[in-house]
């Protein structure tokens, strides 16, 4: 009960004192007046005042100065601190693990708020939409990607040259934009050229380089999707997500993966990494020109990929087919832009991509 709320032990006629100002816990909403507060609404039933007692506190009020305000509790400014018992969003709860990381970067964006934050929350949100909501599977799967990434450093394997011999031509990164209906419309691609190994030991011997080699094509990929940009948050449907890119693994010409232990080796540890490490970044994947020998593949993807991302695998026996995919409806006419070996009308895959850089 506030100060100015007369009981009935109360003395018959106080002394005349200036209106108390009210406690801001006792205040529902706050107020504009700069009359004396309003009695709470019957906290406990109480004998009416005796006529001296309801004489004084009209006393009080009179002589209250009018030309002073009352202190006035805290305003909303439209942004509101959580107090400690407001309930914490998904999007803060993983927020507070970013924010407690020594690592301050996922896929070329500093983390931030992601209340303010628009590239943060694309980040956050993806890991949760990956995990179907789930807190724990979330939270487990971010501190893994920002463990791995302070380990890994892989903005730093960007910018390291690698062997030509071993890796020229097996990897490139394309962009195709829309036309001048769309601007903004863009698609980015990577793609694997397994047909153009030379040697599996050259190239599978070192699978620490080998997968040195593939983060820093997919890194080189995400700075062209360059969600550290972007606007527009996403939501929890991942379909609804356009921060996305299209992979394709071409296997023509390749007779050996079947037999060999060091290409299944760098196969499984890519899928695995990518797997946990790059979570609901891939639009669709095709494979294309494949064997029928290629079934393990997919054994070892089911292992270790979500079902979802699963659905989005394609494999194509004739690579020339590529370009009469519905790309998921994409905004980009491909089939103008995709390289003419893949049934587009681009230039050719070695003119129109971009390989890290070799030597």
């Amino acid at each position: 009960m506030s100060e100015g709320q007369p009981t009935s032990t109360a003395p018959p006629a106080p002394a005349p004192a200036p209106a108390p100002a009210p406690e801001p816990e006792a205040a529902p909403t706050p107020t504009t007046s700069t009359t004396a507060p309003q009695k709470e609404p019957e906290a406990q039933a109480a004998p009416a005042p005796a006529p001296a007692e309801a004489e004084a506190e009209a006393e009080v009020k009179e002589e209250a100065p009018a030309t002073q305000p009352q202190p006035q509790p805290p305003q909303e400014t439209g942004t509101k601190t959580p107090l400690p018992d407001d309930p914490i969003t998904p999007l803060q709860d993983l927020w507070r693990i970013c924010d407690a990381h020594k690592h301050p970067e996922i896929w070329g964006v500093t983390l931030a708020d992601p209340a303010t934050h628009v590239p943060t929350q694309i980040v956050l949100q993806k890991f949760l939409n990956a995990n179907d909501g789930d807190m724990i599977k979330s939270k487990t799967q971010l501190l893994e990607t920002l463990n791995w990434r302070m380990e890994t450093k892989p903005l730093e394997l960007i910018k390291q040259t690698y062997s030509k011999e071993k890796f020229g031509g097996l990897g490139y990164v394309t962009v195709h934009a829309g036309d001048e209906k769309d601007e903004k419309a863009k698609e980015i691609f990577t793609w694997n050229v397994y047909g153009n190994v030379k040697s599996i030991d050259v190239t599978f011997g070192d699978l620490q380089e080998f997968i040195n080699w593939r983060v820093a094509l997919m890194e080189q990929a995400l700075q062209e999707l360059s969600i550290a940009t972007a606007t527009e948050p996403i939501t929890s449907d991942p379909d609804a997500d356009p921060y996305k890119i299209f992979q394709v693994h071409d296997y023509k010409g390749v007779s050996f993966l079947r037999q060999a232990p060091q290409v299944k080796a760098a196969s499984t540890k890519t899928i695995r990494v990518f797997a946990a490490v790059y979570p609901e970044l891939l639009k669709e994947k095709f494979f294309v020109n494949v064997p029928a020998v290629m079934g393990f593949m997919y054994g070892f993807m089911k292992l270790f990929v979500a079902a979802r991302t699963i659905k989005k695998f394609h494999p194509m026996s004739n690579g020339a087919n590529l370009a009469k995919e519905d790309f998921g409806g994409s905004k980009v006419q491909l089939h103008q832009t995709l390289p003419p070996e893949y049934g587009g009308k681009g230039a050719d895959l070695k003119t129109q991509g971009t390989e890290p850089s070799l030597a």
